[in-house]
């Protein structure tokens, strides 16, 4: 894995006993010693330390605050104009066909926005930004900072050690708080369904910052494996998996991420990428859907599994994009597209696992509830 790069923790990941894989051309922690199972658990009960340094770190400046918003949305179909400061949302870059090019969160910080994006997208994502947004907006990648998140029910306590700051954040808050380890960059938000925080931090403080964390009986270190099972519970897409160019928000189930203002009859109505087609469907409805999907039995079904109406159908209707165990649910989970005349919770369908049809269930996302604190 000599040619991928590393984040500032890949040394720690080391001491820590990671199984290290490849990741969006990163050396990453797939798993720790405890294992995916018990990294999920300890995160749903605890505290998990996940590197995400991976993602990339972006700055729009303007004059102001407004005239990057503004700017920023010609590229998305959500509200960044009337974003209050201190807060961060979550949008997507669409292209002229209205698929996803890349799902993102950004915050108003006042007289600038930051944008977190995803690591195999970064490039594409920063290149695409500079070629539409205009010349009154510039972007600078931050490649001196890691980005950290601590996930589950006493996050805030251990983060609190730290930065006492915290407890009085709400979901989606963002702040800048000083600290024995730089400024940190706290959002509370993250990618489990459980309550915590993604912070950026200064590269040369992120292995003594971890550390902190770690010290804390409370708080494990959690790997890619888990990241995933967590996500797929809350019912989270996964970019290039359950999003991706061909597939609209609407049909992802996205369209809760499209303020009333950007919508038709909205104030500010389109002027987005792919715009008549996701308004269009907002309003007459999707051929597909995204879904969760329960299978019977033991037997995780995984992305690419065909989906058929019956068990004697000769033509797939739909496929699975994300599947797995989930240990907090105690079986196999799954999200997938179907038509959306056949997207009735409850509805029975056939899954196509290695030559054999066997039935899951149609079911309401997320598969875990959400635990953030409002």
């Amino acid at each position: 894995m000599t040619d991928l790069k590393s984040t500032p923790l890949n040394a720690l990941h080391h001491e820590l006993g990671a199984k290290m894989v490849p990741f969006a051309g990163y050396e990453m922690p797939v798993q720790y010693p405890a294992g995916v199972m018990k990294e999920h658990l300890h995160t749903r009960d605890a505290a998990g330390l996940f590197d995400v340094s991976h993602m990339g770190q972006v700055i729009l400046r303007g004059p102001d605050y407004a005239t990057v918003a503004r700017a920023f949305e010609a590229l998305v179909p959500v509200n960044a104009m009337d974003l209050e400061q201190g807060r961060q949302r979550y949008g997507m870059l669409t292209d002229a066909s209205g698929g996803i090019l890349d799902d993102l969160m950004f915050a108003n910080r006042g007289d600038h926005m930051f944008a977190v994006i995803n690591a195999a997208c970064a490039e594409a994502d920063i290149a695409h930004m500079r070629a539409y947004l205009p010349d009154t907006v510039d972007i600078e990648v931050i490649t001196d900072r890691a980005l950290i998140a601590i996930q589950g029910p006493q996050a805030e306590g251990a983060l609190a050690v730290i930065a006492p700051q915290v407890t009085g954040m709400r979901f989606m808050d963002v702040a800048v708080i000083g600290s024995d380890y730089g400024a940190l960059w706290v959002s509370r938000s993250g990618y489990t369904g459980e309550d915590g925080f993604e912070i950026s931090v200064e590269a040369g403080q992120a292995v003594a910052f971890a550390q902190a964390l770690l010290a804390d009986d409370r708080v494990a270190p959690i790997g890619l494996g888990a990241r995933d099972s967590l996500r797929l519970e809350a019912g989270l897409c996964l970019y290039g998996h359950d999003i991706d160019t061909g597939t609209s928000p609407v049909e992802a189930g996205l369209s809760w991420a499209i303020q009333k203002v950007r919508r038709a009859d909205g104030a500010r109505a389109g002027g987005f990428p792919g715009a008549d087609r996701i308004l269009n469907e907002m309003q007459s409805g999707p051929e597909r859907v995204r879904v969760g999907l329960r299978p019977e039995g033991r037997a995780p079904m995984r992305e690419g599994v065909q989906i058929y109406a019956a068990e004697d159908a000769t033509q797939p209707i739909g496929v699975i994009t994300s599947g797995g165990f989930g240990p907090s649910v105690g079986g196999p989970v799954a999200m997938g597209y179907v038509p959306a005349a056949m997207s009735a919770v409850g509805t029975q369908l056939f899954g196509d696992l290695r030559g054999k049809r066997l039935p899951l269930t149609i079911t309401a996302l997320p598969f875990v509830a959400a635990r953030f604190k409002r």
